[in-house]
């Protein structure tokens, strides 16, 4: 088996993109089942503190997806956008935009899901209107959220039952 990196390398390769890349113990059609199923995605999806309450899930082109959160002291976060590409369990891609627009516009998100001897490693892109917005981004706590999210997936992943 391949070894696991189970840190979040995070990486701006252009003015517009972050890459990050994170391997997972587990076949890559969990991983992708996790990134496109609502109730598996709503038990990981978000940093720590943060709770899913809504996930909707239109899973074909120019479908749509959202998700709602809850979090410390009562905070609501939510998010959306279209699919664009959906190649199961290989590759994932749609627009996303934040309700509260912490970033302006909306970004495309690409995943990325490569399986060796049942090890996934995930690599996402998100593409940025401008460098102004990816810098904004990066400047975020969005590393460590992800992070956390990804914590929270590897105990979905080692649960019995999930397919």
């Amino acid at each position: 088996m391949a070894a696991v990196t189970t840190s979040v390398t995070v990486a701006t390769p252009s003015d517009r993109a972050i890459v990050m890349t994170r391997s997972f113990d587990a076949p890559r059609r969990l991983v992708f089942a996790a990134w496109t199923r609502p109730e598996l995605i709503a038990r990981w999806y978000g940093a720590k503190g943060w709770d899913i309450v809504e996930a909707r899930i239109d899973l074909r082109v120019g479908g749509a997806w959202r998700f709602v959160w809850h979090g410390p002291g009562g905070a609501t976060m939510a998010s959306g956008g279209l699919y664009r590409e959906i190649a199961d369990p290989s590759r994932l891609s749609y627009t996303e935009s934040f309700d509260d627009h912490w970033y302006p516009g909306e970004s495309l998100v690409s995943h990325d899901f490569n399986e060796q001897d049942g090890t996934t490693t995930l690599t996402t892109t998100h593409l940025f209107a401008s460098r102004q917005v990816r810098d904004l981004v990066i400047a975020s706590p969005m590393a460590r959220g992800v992070a956390e999210g990804y914590e929270r997936l590897d105990a979905v992943l080692t649960e019995k039952g999930i397919s």
